[in-house]
């Protein structure tokens, strides 16, 4: 069902939405103009990816899980298979994610660890700016509503987008700096808009939720496990559990 969501958000939510948007963009934009991020695989790094991590495992798959208690008495046709089972929608997402990051590596390894592919370039901006978008229209459809929520979910998608832009930039180079991270940012745009002026029921909201927990941590954990990556365990550990912290205090 389509309807005019805008117009039932509070107004002082949807400007809060939209200046989260342009930080979101920015982010894409100039995270590669962060110096620290490229110092011996900045600690910083690690911290980011320990606070994303730590969003999707005490914020997001605790309310998967109460909403999957619910779905788990409804009976309403086949499409409802894929939302009374939001954890395989988690491990889809991880699934898919790994297979582009082994895509871009065996690419990579076949020109001599230079650039991936132009094919694979394109494949992986493909499914970026879908992920990208996905948390775009998130941001107007959260799981639970309210600025507080808001602000958690926006603070650590902006970190993902930084371990994501550092792996990214990795791959592709030249490439993505000169259009990728354009492609990327304006799909956040395209996201916000969508989620602006659609909504969609709670069960479907639970499966993009899923989708993109499984991306988040796919995603983090290709950046903080390789050893040539020089992560650090404890920046990670820390950035975890300082923001674990922070969503059981809020």
């Amino acid at each position: 069902m389509v309807i005019a969501a805008a117009l039932r958000s509070p107004p002082n939510t949807l400007a809060l939405s939209a200046l989260i948007v342009i930080g979101l963009v920015l982010t894409h934009l100039f995270a590669g103009q962060l110096r620290f991020t490229y110092i011996r695989r900045s600690r910083w790094l690690s911290a980011a990816s320990g606070v994303s991590v730590a969003y999707v495992f005490v914020h997001i798959l605790p309310e998967l899980n109460q909403h999957q208690t619910v779905l788990d008495r409804l009976n309403i046709g086949v499409i409802s298979y894929l939302e009374h089972h939001v954890y395989l929608i988690a491990l889809l997402g991880l699934i898919v994610f790994y297979g582009l990051e082994k895509i871009a590596k065996i690419s990579r390894q076949g020109r001599k660890g230079e650039v991936a592919s132009p094919g694979v370039f394109w494949l992986h901006i493909a499914s970026f700016s879908i992920y990208n978008a996905l948390i775009g229209y998130l941001l107007q459809h959260r799981e639970e509503p309210g600025i507080t929520n808001l602000l958690l979910f926006s603070c650590a998608m902006a970190l993902h987008f930084v371990v994501n832009d550092f792996g990214l930039r990795e791959h592709h180079k030249y490439s993505y700096d000169r259009i990728g991270r354009w492609i990327l940012a304006a799909a956040i745009i395209v996201g916000w808009v969508l989620g602006s002026a659609t909504e969609i029921g709670k069960p479907a909201i639970a499966v993009l939720f899923a989708f993109l927990a499984g991306g988040i941590v796919l995603n983090v954990l290709k950046e903080e496990l390789p050893e040539e990556r020089e992560s650090g365990f404890w920046a990670f550990a820390l950035g975890a559990g300082i923001y674990t912290a922070i969503l059981l205090a809020l």
